[in-house]
């Protein structure tokens, strides 16, 4: 009786992990499409940005000078945050994603 018990427990457990595996792979396959589709716009100018992601949310100068355009989505009643900065010459030097899926 304790074998069995035993091995149910251990079968739950190796369930619950496998499972969560599945979704950290899920989601890291989800993040890595997010920064290669944002990566296309790092050169690329204000511009280009802004034609096709239209008016940021917000935008504001950072520490260093450059200008910061913000765009806020909700998926699934998630925010989510697309920060992309951008330089003196209106190049994006780079992007920031946060909650995107």
């Amino acid at each position: 009786m304790k074998k069995l018990k035993f091995i149910f427990i251990s079968l739950f457990f190796l369930t619950i992990i496998t499972g969560c595996q599945t979704i950290k792979n899920k989601t890291d396959s989800i993040v890595e499409k997010e920064n290669t589709k944002l990566s296309e716009y790092i050169g690329k100018t204000s511009t280009n940005l802004q034609m096709d992601l239209g008016k940021p949310d917000e935008d504001f100068k950072n520490e260093k000078g450059n200008l910061e355009l913000v765009y806020n989505t909700k998926k699934y009643g998630i925010l989510c945050e697309r920060r992309f900065e951008v330089d003196s010459n209106s190049l994006v030097i780079g992007f920031v994603s946060n909650g995107c899926f």
